[in-house]
């Protein structure tokens, strides 16, 4: 029984020194990996020193199987679980607040002015991404107009509608350059999320969340949908293509505006 108590700590050891996490790709992903890493450092620890002692402890006993262990006290009962605890939290929890603080602020602040925008909108079982094209406007949408041809419910009557792209499960954006997504839900809640940004935000329906970052890097990820939003959920999956900015003009330029489809 000992060993085999000893056994969980050394697989877990063994695992957790395993390289599990994808790459960083953006800015404020280096202190949320800090984060990551404390917390499993930090929770890895606990477990494994909390195995070691129930080890110690059977061990113990089965040395001295015939002598009776006294029974605690109740004081003894409250200190052996409220101490743990609350070293627990004040070096797990507060290690975490104090590297997540400066991330948050970085996270939360507003955007650099020169942040490209875009719109994303999760809708069972797909992503519709919009660029407001040259004139740097959203056009107006409206949920009656919604069909399978337009499915933001593009108004083209709105003169800054004229020159929106949107285009399905694809996302494009430049390297190195500030990028805000604007997220909303055409039904129920979604999430977006994309590991090598460190990015996950949830879509509600009703809102729109701002959310922004810069890249740090080129290539091709999947962007998932990591809320269960129904029965096709297994397949809402979009690609983020990060590439340099020439070659992100150059796509864009050869997109066509949906207004001129409808």
């Amino acid at each position: 029984m000992a060993a085999a108590v000893l056994a969980i700590p050394v697989l877990g050891l063994w695992l957790g020194l395993r390289h599990w996490f994808p790459d960083i790709l953006s800015t404020h992903g280096v202190g949320i990996q800090y984060m990551l890493d404390y917390t499993l450092i930090v929770t890895g620890a606990f477990f494994i020193v909390g195995h070691l002692v129930l080890a110690a402890l059977i061990i113990r006993a089965l040395r001295k199987p015939d002598r009776l262990t006294p029974l605690p006290t109740r004081r003894a009962e409250r200190l052996v679980g409220i101490i743990p605890a609350v070293l627990m939290a004040v070096v797990a929890e507060g290690g975490v607040i104090a590297l997540g603080l400066p991330v948050w602020d970085q996270y939360y602040r507003e955007p650099p002015e020169d942040a490209i925008k875009i719109e994303v909108t999760g809708r069972q079982f797909f992503w519709a991404i919009r660029y407001p094209g040259a004139d740097t406007a959203f056009g107006r949408t409206d949920t009656s107009l919604v069909t399978t041809d337009n499915p933001i419910g593009l108004d083209v009557t709105d003169p800054a509608s004229s020159d929106d792209i949107v285009i399905l499960n694809e996302i494009h954006l430049p390297d190195n350059r500030p990028a805000t997504i604007l997220l909303r839900s055409y039904d129920v809640i979604h999430s977006f999320f994309v590991p090598e940004l460190r990015l996950k935000q949830d879509l509600m329906p009703g809102m729109t969340v701002p959310v922004w970052f810069q890249p740090t890097g080129t290539g091709q990820y999947e962007l998932a949908c990591n809320q269960i939003c129904g029965l096709g959920h297994y397949r809402m999956r979009g690609i983020l293509h990060l590439e340099p900015q020439a070659a992100f003009e150059h796509w864009l330029a050869a997109q066509t505006p949906l207004a001129s489809e409808l």
